[in-house]
């Protein structure tokens, strides 16, 4: 009998969201307080995001996301498949056994694993990294929609392409359009003897006439231990300065329904 791999091994990530009434200023930066507190320096890196889907959004449906990503001061686009496994009531371990069943193990060489941790949802999300060359491209500038769409469909593995049935990923990818794009403003400083992240997004507002800006602060672990105190111990600090704000980032979701 053929011993099953193990379940995979995730890092953490901590993400929580901060009130941008109370930490952002008229020009919607973080305000010097904020900065000054977790000891970040006022220039930022800018980030432009942008996911492919078509437009009943079948590849988000099946828990999939195909995101480009233009990090300022690198030349390459960072192309991304992303599957996120839903946590509940907390039970990491479940997920990892669901997301093992289906073919992602401690074998899996190709997809890293981490566990999405907000305010209080869990999602366990499984991806792959590739590059894509950003030669002929301007400043923050991410490619239109075809050259998008052939980009995501070179570095298409089976594991995705297959995941409903045989090209079914690089299917739909044929005929996807542009979630986004979305460009993000990244600071980086330190808590706790941890290195500290906050992102402002400005992302459409439900009206669809203004912008509604999301600003998360996140920071990283391989250890469950460290997230779970972290986390809990981050939101309290947060909650002492008056600057928390009490939901879950949905970030992914609110670029998928608005744009």
């Amino acid at each position: 009998m053929v011993q099953a791999a193990s379940n995979m091994v995730p890092d953490y990530e901590v993400k929580l969201l901060l009130d941008p009434a109370k930490v952002l200023g008229s020009d919607h930066k973080l305000t010097p307080s904020v900065l000054s507190t977790f000891a970040m320096p006022t220039t930022v890196t800018k980030m432009n995001v942008q996911f492919l889907d078509t437009s009943i959004e079948e590849i988000y449906n099946t828990g999939w996301s195909p995101r480009l990503r233009k990090i300022e001061g690198v030349a390459d686009f960072e192309v991304t498949y992303k599957k996120r496994y839903a946590i509940t009531g907390g039970d990491i371990d479940a997920a990892l056994t669901t997301a093992n069943n289906e073919g992602f193990d401690s074998d899996t060489t190709k997809y890293d694993a981490q566990i999405e941790w907000g305010y209080r949802k869990q999602t366990l999300s499984i991806s792959r990294q590739k590059t894509a060359s950003g030669s002929g491209y301007r400043g923050m500038d991410l490619p239109g929609t075809s050259r998008s769409r052939t980009f995501m469909i070179e570095d298409a593995s089976d594991r995705f392409d297959d995941w409903l049935f045989n090209d079914w990923g690089t299917g739909a990818l044929a005929v996807s359009r542009i979630f986004g794009p979305v460009l993000a403003k990244r600071s980086i400083g330190t808590w706790s003897g941890l290195k500290l992240y906050i992102e402002v997004w400005p992302i459409i507002d439900a009206a669809g006439t203004g912008t509604e800006y999301i600003v998360e602060a996140s920071f990283k672990t391989t250890s469950r231990t460290t997230a779970s105190s972290k986390h809990d111990g981050l939101i309290n600090f947060l909650q002492d300065k008056g600057w928390f704000l009490a939901q879950d980032s949905l970030k992914t979701q609110l670029i998928m329904e608005r744009y």
